[in-house]
């Protein structure tokens, strides 16, 4: 039988006497918005049905589904093989396919994706907003943590009402005004300058996050009234890559993670709040905790933690359930026989009505 599933005001409140609480978010957090847009795979697999046979080749030639690294040594490889096979249209294929895999990757992640925050309605905002409260709201004093490429978490944060809505969020993701160009479209990750105040953190990128080379920018609609696809693709033509984690494996993506420093970063911050010992709590919602994921799961388990709620949905004893269970106590079993037992909750993720009821 399983454990006794709370609910989340239940959780909430087995949770109150602690001091800080977190939140990571899985996919589940956008699939209760719309199951219909957003339950997807790996961008990989999403991507797959517009590429060419070459282009699939040469990702599992590279051993890896990171777009960036397959587009820039397609680029690389037309360079050279005119030298060698003095064949001309070869290299005018391969910096074609790689033009081709740019788009496709822009469709894998943003085809679907509303490209305006109203398409969602404001009291789903106030619901969502009122759940994110429990973490980052009036004295809350947590931090948000998603894996997620989406906006909806970006979206829901900025979606101030126009009176007073009484939560209080506190939240601060990095991102300021470019101080060389204070009128720019983008604003720009300020980095450890900002270390301390930063409170929300997107672990494996996010679609509105471009590498800019000495900088990572992010594009806001207020900033450009612009839809989200078209700027996609405007900065994909200016050699602009979205910073996705991509990758299939834990290993692969925890490669990438240490080669970005914003990924870095956020990555040492989930670490240290793991850290932060007996009077800390951290919720899970919408993830299916799998292996995939491991460089983030395991440091929850050997982490000082005091308490960790996971959200279930449906019947807790139907297959998915039972795997999510078996793999959080798993994680608790990896806490080291000299620390205290990692306490652990399961909690029903409907009652959390992130998106309202």
């Amino acid at each position: 039988m399983p454990n006794r599933v709370l609910s989340f005001t239940q959780a909430l409140d087995k949770a109150a006497g602690y001091s800080k609480r977190h939140l990571l978010l899985g996919n589940g957090f956008s699939i209760a918005c719309d199951p219909t847009i957003f339950t997807y795979g790996s961008l990989f697999e999403r991507a797959k049905p517009d590429m060419s046979d070459e282009l699939v080749a040469v990702f599992e030639a590279l051993g890896t589904t990171d777009f960036e690294e397959v587009i820039r040594a397609l680029r690389r490889a037309s360079e050279i093989i005119p030298i060698y096979k003095h064949r001309p249209e070869t290299a005018a294929r391969m910096r074609a396919d790689a033009d081709a895999l740019k788009h496709a990757l822009v469709k894998a992640v943003a085809g679907q994706h509303p490209a305006r925050p109203g398409w969602i309605e404001d009291d789903r905002y106030a619901a969502c907003r009122t759940f994110l409260a429990g973490f980052i709201g009036s004295a809350a004093g947590g931090k948000v943590y998603t894996l997620n490429y989406d906006l909806l978490l970006y979206w829901a944060l900025m979606h101030e009402p126009e009176q007073f809505d009484g939560l209080g969020l506190d939240h601060d993701d990095g991102f300021r005004k470019d101080p060389d160009d204070w009128d720019a479209d983008y604003v720009m990750w300020h980095g450890e300058s900002h270390a301390n105040s930063q409170n929300v953190h997107y672990l494996h990128g996010a679609m509105h996050l471009y590498d800019a080379g000495p900088q990572l920018q992010k594009y806001t609609w207020v900033n450009t009234g612009t839809a989200l696809v078209d700027q996609a693709n405007a900065a994909l033509d200016r050699d602009l890559f979205p910073l996705f984690v991509a990758e299939g494996t834990s290993d692969q993506k925890l490669a990438k993670i240490q080669h970005s420093a914003y990924l870095h970063h956020s990555y040492k911050s989930f670490c240290t709040v793991c850290m932060q010992g007996s009077k800390t709590a951290l919720f899970i919602y919408g993830h299916s905790l799998a292996d995939n994921d491991r460089h983030i799961l395991s440091r929850i388990g050997r982490s000082k933690l005091a308490h960790l709620f996971v959200s279930i949905f449906g019947d807790p004893d139907n297959a998915r359930n039972r795997a999510i269970r078996t793999a959080a106590e798993r994680m608790a079993a990896l806490r080291s026989v000299s620390a205290p037992a990692l306490k652990l909750d399961f909690y029903d993720a409907a009652t959390a009505e992130v998106w309202g009821g």
